[in-house]
């Protein structure tokens, strides 16, 4: 460990730095993904117009290492992509990276050579300062990262500017340029429970109504499929399941200008983005019951310090709320499971997750429930409904699920 903090210490003030780190050696979440409330406000391209846009503004976050497109037209010199994305809340950065720099084998695609990362506490229009840059190079093997230089001042931002340019291998005077992800970890203030996931929206394949009730949502999509989910932060986690019992996960975030920005996956396809805006229709699959949670609920919103079992202060309204739906239940026995995700070992995997729903009926018996009806049990990994390839399935298999006896 020694060694590895040494190491990291050596990438900050070196150009770039490559490394195969293992997942034991980060010390705080990833907070560049659109799975932690992290929204593309502007993608803008230029000289040339690249088509770069919301797709690939969120391939560039979505917590996959995978190779993208980065410009679905071919990018000439001179040209560059700026993205600007909006954070939750305030936060200060200590770290960015790019993982798994590697050339397709063809001379019309090239790995973007140049980046830059800037911040801004204010607008998205800035000022912005600059937080780090580096010239990538392409890594020997896969699953290497190369860090970012940071520079000396790292204040708190709102706004994250990410600017592309250049190529790692250019041998075309047109090129298509690609990506893998940016890392960005650091500290984050906490944010306030959204309360925009309240409506209905529609666009391009969305046909989409909601109801909320503090962190609990129930709805429908696709005109007759229900749904349900909980809100943490700005974001919204649901499951739904259509009449032919066929699945889809939700990853949702209501916009400041009403309109619902997210991904939706389907019988376990990749995640796509699904974005709608807001109508003046009146919901018609609705039910008139406001939405709870209770025994068979899934939740996504109760919040765990990174790599912790200790419960985040934000968690409190989702708690309140599984509280008052529990003690309204008359079921003889409440078990609390908890999920992870894939990172690290089955058997870590599987300690935390029971150390984290320890907590959960720690927090309910607090409240006032009967501890003798409540018992905590850890899956880890072992039950997953989304893909762990990503962020966003990563942050749904990361979960607790209520489960009642009579």
């Amino acid at each position: 460990m020694q060694k590895s903090l040494l190491l990291a210490a050596a990438c900050v003030v070196a150009l770039s730095c490559q490394n195969a780190w293992a997942q034991e050696n980060v010390t705080s979440p990833d907070l560049l993904t659109f799975a932690a409330g992290v929204l593309p406000q502007s993608v803008q391209t230029g000289p040339s117009d690249l088509r770069t846009g919301a797709e690939q503004a969120i391939s560039m976050i979505d917590g996959n290492p995978g190779l993208f497109g980065l410009t679905p037209k071919p990018a000439t010199e001179g040209d560059a992509i700026e993205i600007v994305y909006s954070l939750p809340a305030l936060t200060r950065f200590d770290r960015f990276a790019v993982p798994d720099i590697r050339e397709t084998p063809s001379p019309f695609q090239t790995f973007a050579k140049f980046i830059e990362v800037s911040g801004a506490a204010n607008s998205v229009d800035g000022p912005f300062v600059l937080l780090a840059r580096t010239e990538l190079s392409a890594h020997t093997e896969k699953g290497h990262i190369t860090e970012l230089t940071l520079t000396a001042d790292q204040p708190e931002v709102l706004f994250v500017k990410i600017r592309l340019s250049g190529g790692v291998d250019v041998q075309k005077e047109k090129t298509f340029l690609e990506f893998s992800e940016l890392i960005g970890n650091g500290e984050q203030r906490t944010s306030g429970l959204s309360t925009g996931f309240e409506g209905v929206w529609k666009g391009r394949g969305v046909n989409m109504e909601l109801a909320q009730e503090g962190p609990s949502v129930i709805g429908c999509y696709d005109r007759k499929s229900m749904l349900s989910g909980t809100v943490e932060g700005n974001v919204l986690r649901a499951l739904g399941e259509d009449a032919a019992g066929i699945p889809s996960q939700f990853i949702l975030i209501a916009g400041a200008d009403g309109a619902l920005r997210g991904l939706r996956s389907t019988n376990g396809a990749p995640f796509k983005p699904y974005d709608g805006d807001a109508t003046s229709a009146e919901p018609v699959c609705l039910t008139p019951e406001p939405p709870k949670l209770g025994c068979g609920s899934i939740l996504h919103g109760i919040g765990f310090g990174f790599d912790s079992d200790v419960i985040r202060p934000e968690s409190t309204p989702i708690l309140n709320t599984l509280f008052a739906g529990l003690g309204e239940d008359r079921s003889a026995m409440i078990e609390i499971i908890g999920h992870s995700s894939s990172e690290g070992s089955a058997d870590y995997n599987r300690d935390l997750s029971q150390r984290r729903a320890s907590a959960v009926v720690a927090a309910l018996v607090q409240r006032g429930l009967n501890a003798s009806a409540l018992s905590a049990s850890g899956h880890g990994e072992d039950e997953p409904i989304a893909s762990n390839a990503d962020e966003a399935g990563r942050s749904l298999n990361r979960r607790v699920e209520v489960r009642c006896s009579s």
